[in-house]
């Protein structure tokens, strides 16, 4: 939810946690701060862009070999000043940063304020960190000391990274629940939570697992878990090159990411599908295939975005593998006492592979003896090791807060997943296999036609920016298409917009259709065309007006709607991802006409590693 950096070695640190700061942006971006140690401890904060930070120090002392930063999604108190991280300690000589969320952090103030406690910000970060100092000061241990006892008696993730005046060559950091990636330098460390910051230094990094704490100097680390006993840090090597996280040439990430796609999907695809002999490999499915294709149901869980794609996968396994889907979002699943027995798989699908409902759902599945497959995009995330399988989606970084690469590259891996089961327990024959696996080999060159509808889209965003609400509808496998197109118009533009199945609008939603109301139709040809085109001449009764997603050469839906973005012929199944791409172009078109920040829409956050 927000980004933490921190340097120690022989550079100068402000450079390297500024730049890495800008790089985590999309984790958070309400207010930011950096602390320095060098004859003393200096922190500086502000609210608002990490760029306002940086204008803010010009001409300051800012000369350092140590020092922590930290970009803020705001949980506990509004964005300002005070409330940015670092927090200090009372005696001024702590600074610490935090990412997550400390929930029984009242408690521990009340007790905190009786023994004479102050606190400048709403935070719940400025309560751990003080607690911290209690701690240190009336048991007269070591910082290393406190923070494990402090983090025995809190309830909550975190993150946290602290810095000391006391020990000006010494970083102290402890993860729960949220992520921490340490670069591994010549005499020097890198800390972040994830790897952007540190592969332009180092690619030899170790993911810290949680109730592990680090204690890192230039030249030393050091792994412990709460008990105080020693763990070998287990050092992988970055599978990622600077260039992906850069624009590229591209005005935005968004943007660039968009157009990534022919490549991530071809990625995600390469080494798995092999369309000419018929042949899917994947040994995260084939070591488990007994188990996943005679499961008793396969439960999906997700959060946004991450759910549409796993809605879609609803449809397609239940087609393709003829097994009983639910898709669950994560944060309704883990409270609700769900019935989960052994013969159960859970999918997990999630970008970040951090997210923190579907962490705690699927640690709770586990637990009742299902088997738990990951989705997800970051190697070596949470969701990816606390899993009993997996895939990865091979998406690369994606910046853009709002997801549009990864989506697409999650819906491949879930049809890759559900033919190949299929495939496995007989459930679909030869010709029909075969034929989605030259279609699915097909889906990248059609890909890279659909984005040629770009100029098309961009004049249909001028045409309908400043419409107040859009209705955005769909049948059958473009349903989720249609909910996933109203979410990035909403993420992106702040337009109200709403997804429902097409049939569905006459229940209700046809009330709000009238000649200001854009309705976006997802209607490529599939087994339900006449049926949508019935829907579609029903709002036009109503004096709609219509916009059409369609397979070209669709002369019908071309004749009655007011503007049409056609899209490749594709099976049915691999249909929604085309159709999804002029949906991800109207969003990022209409934010640019309303000059509004694509990148990192107001008040979201990337990567949700809290509740």
């Amino acid at each position: 939810m927000c980004g933490i950096v921190a340097y120690v070695g022989p550079k100068e640190a402000y450079p390297v946690i500024l730049k890495g700061l800008k790089r985590l942006e999309y984790r958070g971006y309400d207010s930011s701060g950096v602390a320095l140690l060098n004859s003393g401890l200096k922190v500086f904060k502000k609210k608002g862009k990490v760029a306002e930070l940086e204008d803010s120090l010009v001409g300051k002392d800012v000369h350092a070999h140590i020092g922590i930063g930290h970009t803020r999604w705001a949980t506990h108190g509004e964005p300002s000043d005070r409330n940015a991280h670092p927090h200090q300690s009372e005696n001024g000589k702590l600074a610490m940063i935090h990412n997550g969320i400390i929930e029984n952090y009242s408690q521990l103030k009340n007790e905190l304020i009786k023994k004479g406690y102050h606190f400048i910000s709403d935070t719940d970060t400025e309560v751990l960190l003080k607690f911290i100092e209690d701690i240190q000061q009336n048991n007269n241990c070591t910082l290393e000391e406190a923070v494990r006892i402090a983090l025995k008696r809190v309830v909550g993730a975190y993150v946290i990274v602290l810095i000391d005046q006391d020990n000006p060559d010494t970083l102290i950091a402890a993860r729960k629940g949220s992520p921490l990636v340490i670069g591994i330098g010549k005499g020097e460390h890198f800390l972040a939570s994830d790897a952007s910051p540190i592969i332009e230094y180092t690619k030899e990094v170790v993911y810290v697992n949680d109730y592990e704490l680090a204690i890192i100097r230039p030249d030393e680390l050091i792994l412990k878990n709460l008990g105080n006993e020693k763990i070998t840090p287990y050092v992988t090597k970055l599978d990622m090159e600077l260039a992906a996280i850069e624009k590229g040439g591209y005005d935005h990430f968004m943007l660039k990411e968009i157009f990534e796609q022919p490549d991530t999907i071809f990625d995600c695809l390469r080494g798995r599908l092999d369309a000419a002999n018929a042949s899917i490999t994947m040994a995260g499915v084939q070591n488990n295939i007994d188990q996943i294709k005679n499961a008793s149901r396969i439960i999906i869980i997700a959060c946004g975005t991450s759910w549409h794609a796993g809605l879609l996968a609803e449809y397609i396994f239940e087609e393709l593998c003829r097994i009983p889907v639910e898709v669950e979002y994560a944060s309704e699943f883990r409270y609700r006492n769900p019935v989960v027995r052994p013969g159960d798989v859970i999918i997990a699908v999630s970008q970040s592979g951090e997210t923190a409902d579907t962490l705690v759902a699927i640690e709770k599945a586990k637990e009742q003896g299902a088997l738990i497959f990951g989705v997800v995009n970051v190697v070596g995330s949470s969701i990816a090791r606390i899993s009993n399988a997996g895939a990865y989606t091979h998406a690369g970084p994606e910046i853009g807060v709002a997801s549009t690469k990864a989506f697409t590259a999650q819906l491949v891996v879930l049809t890759l997943i559900a033919l190949k089961v299929a495939h496995a327990k007989g459930s679909i024959d030869t010709q029909r296999f075969v034929h989605l696996l030259n279609e699915l080999h097909d889906i990248p060159e059609k890909v890279k036609a659909t984005l040629q509808t770009a100029d098309a889209v961009k004049k249909l965003a001028e045409k309908n920016k400043d419409a107040k609400d859009f209705l955005y509808l769909g049948r059958g496998y473009n349903f989720p298409i249609a909910l996933e197109g109203a979410l990035k118009l909403k993420e992106i533009s702040y337009i109200h917009a709403e997804g429902y199945p097409a049939a569905e609008m006459k229940h209700g939603p046809i009330a709000l259709v009238d000649e200001t109301l854009p309705v976006v139709f997802v209607a490529t040809k599939d087994s339900y065309h006449e049926k949508i085109v019935s829907n579609i001449q029903e709002i036009k009764a109503r004096k709609g007006k219509v916009i059409a997603i369609v397979t070209e050469g669709d002369d019908t839906i071309t004749a009655m709607a007011d503007d049409v973005i056609a899209v490749p012929e594709a099976d049915e199944i691999m249909a929604p991802i085309l159709s999804v791409i002029p949906l991800q172009l109207l969003a990022y078109y209409i934010g640019i006409a309303k000059d509004l920040d694509v990148d990192k829409p107001r008040n979201l956050a990337k990567s949700v590693t809290v509740e």
